[in-house]
């Protein structure tokens, strides 16, 4: 069971997914230099995107709980851990917070897919 509204996590699926559709949206893979810190990069490159800045408004106003809750739905969804070792997840991904939540989760291109998986595998779906 999660303790995220399911609601909220398919609000940051849609503005994840208007985001990410959009031309010219290029996200580094890793940063140029061990010393870049490619979260940032993210947010001043994208400084003025309201889907962008939106997600991450909502994830900053979530509680730590929330958040890693958030983290371990992708990590789920894109297989990192089964559904079976969710108290791990949790775990880790209470473990690996940072200020920088919203920007690492919209750095993977594919978070909104991530997420939408991880919470069916919890039997929640976004579907209207």
């Amino acid at each position: 069971m999660i303790n995220l509204n399911p609601e909220t996590v398919c609000y940051i699926i849609q503005r994840a997914k208007q985001f990410h559709v959009k031309e010219q949206i290029v996200i580094p893979e890793k940063p140029n230099s061990p010393s870049d810190d490619w979260a940032l990069q993210m947010l001043a490159d994208h400084t003025g995107d309201l889907n962008f800045e939106e997600v991450l408004l909502q994830i900053k106003d979530l509680e730590p709980d929330q958040k890693a809750t958030l983290v371990a739905l992708m990590w789920l969804g894109r297989g990192d851990y089964a559904l079976e070792d969710w108290e791990v997840t949790m775990a880790e991904a209470t473990d690996n917070l940072t200020d920088h939540t919203g920007a690492y989760l919209m750095g993977h291109p594919l978070v909104a897919d991530y997420l939408q998986e991880g919470l069916s595998q919890h039997g929640y779906s976004c579907d209207e």
